[in-house]
């Protein structure tokens, strides 16, 4: 069975995915919904997994459903047949994030294991409430954060463990779009902490492998004063300190005109690791006024391919609750301990 990675739509009513072992039990059957390129993106590696069968399209653009259905060999669903179905297995919610919450306690009382796209919900209260939900019923729940699967990660994340670098002293997490989003996405998507950060805070944990006890944020809106007047920053600075000291610095921006910037550095008591950007091809020129090599993959579709089509990640709750303590931080402008802020 191979995991599975989806970017909501902005449909209340839109489910992602759907596994069906009604033919045999290891026959995974698979139903996802169509945001944008990368709900294409998704059904396409569900379609093609060796274990798991496209079993149908829920979208509430009828048109865009049954194109989508159409390519793959699927049929066209609804939220209500999808989890009445006994045959239904499992779902991945690929909805706005405000209906996150619902949809997954709807699926886990439906007895559906389900698959959720990053966050939970923006308010952490309601996050725990629905993760009570989903123990009552007993399903498995995932959060999806891909990045812990791009190749390049986790071979340093192995290399980590294997201790080639001794102990974590300093990690470095450097994300940078390549440009802002339209307003009306930043207005609803929770903010850069909360929307662009959180993979970073994600890929923190991760590699720390311990949680911060402290957090330094500075931030601010150097790009667009737009994002500024809807209440979010642009560019941004955190720092975290874990418990036996290491340090981890995140940069984030919403602007980088070479393109998307995805590297991590990791200084260790006897070495350092560093996973650099993908570039769009390995072809450098040479001559008199220097080298010239091609830029970094153009965004996140391109440079994490691969990770959406292996996996996704776990740890959804506490690394969404990360997020809050630096975004308290940089827009008030007082110091927070982690873990404390909005208790």
């Amino acid at each position: 069975m191979g995991p599975i990675v989806v970017i909501p739509p902005t449909s209340p009513n839109a489910l992602s995915s759907v596994w069906d072992n009604s033919r045999r039990p290891d026959d995974d059957q698979l139903l996802p919904v169509r945001r944008r390129r990368i709900g294409a993106v998704h059904a396409e590696n569900i379609a093609r997994h060796p274990g798991a069968r496209l079993r149908a399209i829920v979208d509430v653009d009828p048109a865009a459903a049954e194109r989508l259905a159409s390519r793959h060999g699927s049929e066209v669903g609804t939220q209500a047949s999808v989890l009445a179905a006994r045959s239904i297995q499992a779902v991945v919610i690929a909805s706005s994030t405000s209906t996150h919450a619902d949809l997954v306690e709807a699926a886990a009382r439906a007895g559906k294991a389900v698959f959720c796209e990053k966050p939970l919900d923006l308010d952490r209260r309601r996050a725990a409430a629905c993760l009570a939900v989903v123990a009552e019923c007993g399903v498995p729940l995932m959060v999806g954060f891909n990045r812990r699967f791009d190749p390049h990660f986790a071979r340093l994340e192995r290399q980590l463990r294997d201790g080639r670098i001794g102990r974590i002293e300093l990690l470095s997490i450097t994300s940078r779009d390549p440009s802002p989003p339209p307003l009306a996405y930043v207005r609803v998507s929770g903010g850069l902490f909360r929307d662009m950060m959180i993979h970073d805070f994600d890929m923190a944990r991760w590699l720390l492998d311990e949680e911060p006890v402290e957090v330094f944020a500075a931030a601010s809106v150097l790009i667009d004063p737009a994002i500024g007047v809807a209440g979010d920053v642009d560019t941004s600075v955190v720092t975290l300190r874990t418990g036996s000291g290491a340090l981890c610095q995140i940069s984030n921006s919403r602007r980088a005109a070479y393109g998307y910037d995805q590297r991590i550095e990791i200084l260790g008591s006897k070495g350092a690791l560093r996973a650099d950007n993908v570039a769009l091809s390995t072809v450098a020129f040479a001559g008199a006024d220097g080298i010239i090599s091609d830029k970094p993959l153009p965004f996140f579709l391109e440079r994490f391919a691969a990770a959406t089509g292996q996996g996704a990640g776990v740890g959804g709750r506490r690394t969404a609750v990360a997020a809050d303590p630096p975004r308290h931080r940089a827009l008030t402008r007082t110091p927070v301990k982690a873990g404390k802020q909005g208790e």
